[in-house]
């Protein structure tokens, strides 16, 4: 460590020693980001002179597996053969990685990613919270506008822009919000694959119109070609235990493989990207657009953003314990590690790093956990008792749009409780009473004293804490018990604060990364000011997130078990 950081951190280290209060929250996390910035700043300093002040990795490549849960690894492992495989085999893999925050949606995870904050900070409590913006509407398609603006914060290209202008960025997915929230409000090229089109599109808030060689991507009409086509499973019947006619799978339709395509290539859209090709045309359209913006040549660090989805649909029509899921890892696996082959034939492999996570993981089906043929068993309905109490608000002049709930969070409109003369907080209170006895219902929390259950070690709490932003009128919070859903979720699903929702893969993998495997409990958020040391650059704000230095081949931290 320089003589510099010595200092400083001697500094902060006496001003510790000095307390005799106890730190709020608030001020522990902040005391927490200025170590993380100066952590930052120190680790790349000492990074670059331990080696003769090397050059950063030229090229970044982020990687989000849209509900990926960490366990698919251990599932799949000994049949994977490509790209998830060679990460992970020569990765520094952390498996007791989360997304830790109570909504696991996909437009809260993603914000995460790469911005080292919680929705807390982000402003993405949820997807509904996400980017669907009609002041910014497509260029190529009928779909929904959409752009950042609900994204509060900077992100790592922002950092590695201030640190060097001439830092480029592309991001690309199948959804809006998984290729515009891991830039967060930045205008560097962002695309999405539209459904009413069946091709990429951007919006307005990035371009006036689209790329030459974007332009040539749709104009090979990938979905349309495919209309008609089958999917069937990439290995023998033998090689997937999972039964493949479970009557729940997709409503009850088409749950059985092979899996064939509609024949109306105008409407294809929908069901082509409920299967492994939406992955692959992804991965061919990063290529492309790495080529053509010429990233990772430049002088400065460049990064590519991935976020795949077909895992998220698949598990969304057939469950997490389907054979179609299962498939759809392996198909993966194989159309990744055709995009790495790719990549290191134009790129330097010394030269380009990748990390990789997922946005959330998922659970089971309840007809699949809890036995019986009740229909709606592992399903808790809090509708009866939320209408109860708008009524009973009602009665006293409290209008009954006044109270909001959805992901099972409960936000009241205080302006509207304050005209109607009635106390905000002893009717959540009331309301939070009901909730408490509806069955299915694991635990209640109110705003008011959030903090102090997360304090005591509530890991819900904690989760409900880091999801809620100062200024959301969020009163009352409901976590379900293990495996329970909404009533009125028929399909398999996630965003619960469950670790089953939470637990995702975190993986760094490249020349900066200590090889190895890592067990200890991390978060999403640490990765952006991980790499931020790998790339060395410095965050320009505080984040929730912390440098995990035993990743880092550079300094003197090595893998404490589990070492390959």
């Amino acid at each position: 460590m320089n003589r510099a950081c010595s200092k400083l951190y001697g500094s902060t280290h006496l001003d510790l020693s000095r307390r005799r209060q106890p730190m709020s929250f608030a001020s522990l996390r902040n005391l927490r980001t200025l170590l993380l910035l100066l952590a930052v700043a120190c680790s790349s300093g000492r990074t670059a002179s331990a080696q003769g002040d090397p050059r950063p990795p030229r090229l970044l490549v982020f990687i989000t597996v849209d509900q990926m849960r960490a366990d698919y690894f251990t599932r799949f492992g000994p049949q994977l053969t490509g790209g998830l495989k060679r990460i992970h085999d020569g990765g520094a893999v952390f498996t007791q990685g989360y997304q830790d925050h109570a909504i696991t949606e996909t437009a809260a995870g993603h914000a995460s990613t790469m911005s080292g904050r919680f929705p807390q900070h982000t402003g993405i409590v949820k997807n509904s919270m996400g980017v669907v913006d009609p002041q910014s509407p497509l260029l190529t398609s009928r779909d929904a506008g959409a752009s950042p603006f609900r994204f509060r914060g900077s992100v790592l290209i922002d950092w590695m822009r201030l640190a060097d202008p001439r830092s480029r960025a592309l991001s690309i997915s199948r959804k809006d919000r998984g290729a515009i929230l891991p830039f967060g409000r930045a205008k560097q090229p962002v695309f999405w694959f539209a459904t009413s089109t069946a091709e990429f599109t951007t919006s307005t808030y990035y371009a006036d119109t689209m790329p030459t060689w974007m332009r040539e991507v749709n104009a090979r009409r990938v979905p349309q070609r495919a209309a008609g086509s089958t999917w069937r499973p990439l290995l023998e019947a033998s090689a997937y235990p999972e039964r493949d006619s479970v009557a729940f799978e997709n409503g009850g339709h088409d749950f059985v493989f092979p899996h064939v395509l509609p024949d109306d290539a105008a409407n294809i859209g929908d069901e082509f990207v409920a299967t492994p090709r939406i992955d692959a045309l992804t991965l061919d359209a990063a290529l492309a657009g790495l080529n053509a913006l010429k990233l990772g040549e430049g002088p400065a660090p460049d990064v590519l953003a991935i976020s795949l989805s077909a895992t998220d649909y698949v598990g969304h029509r057939y469950g997490m314990d389907s054979k179609e899921l299962h498939d759809q890892i392996l198909q993966l696996d194989r159309s990744l590690g055709a995009f790495l082959d790719s990549l290191y034939r134009i790129r330097d492999s010394a030269s380009v790093i990748i990390a990789l996570t997922g946005d959330h993981g998922m659970s089971p089906y309840p007809e699949a956990h809890f036995p019986g043929n009740d229909p709606n068993r592992g399903r808790a309905d809090v509708a009866p008792a939320l209408t109860t109490f708008r009524k009973a608000l009602l009665s006293r002049g409290v209008d009954s749009s006044a109270v909001q709930f959805e992901s099972g969070l409960t936000t009241f409109d205080s302006s509207a409780f304050a005209r109607a003369g009635v106390d905000r907080d002893s009717a959540a209170r009331v309301l939070a009473a009901a909730l408490r006895r509806v069955p299915g219902v694991l635990q209640v929390d109110l705003r008011a004293g959030l903090e102090q259950r997360a304090a005591a070690g509530n890991v819900f709490a904690r989760r409900w804490m880091h999801t809620i932003p100062a200024d959301l009128p969020a009163t009352v919070m409901v976590t379900l018990k293990p495996y329970y859903y909404w009533a009125s979720t028929r399909y398999p699903t996630h965003g619960s604060p469950h670790d089953y929702d939470a637990n995702v893969p975190i993986i760094f993998y490249g020349a900066p990364f200590a090889r190895g495997t890592y067990t200890r409990f991390v978060r999403v958020v640490d990765m952006a000011p991980t790499l931020a040391v790998a790339l060395h650059v410095t965050p320009t704000e505080p984040l929730d997130g912390r440098v995990l230095r035993e990743a880092l081949a550079l300094t003197t931290r090595r893998p404490q078990q589990g070492r390959r």
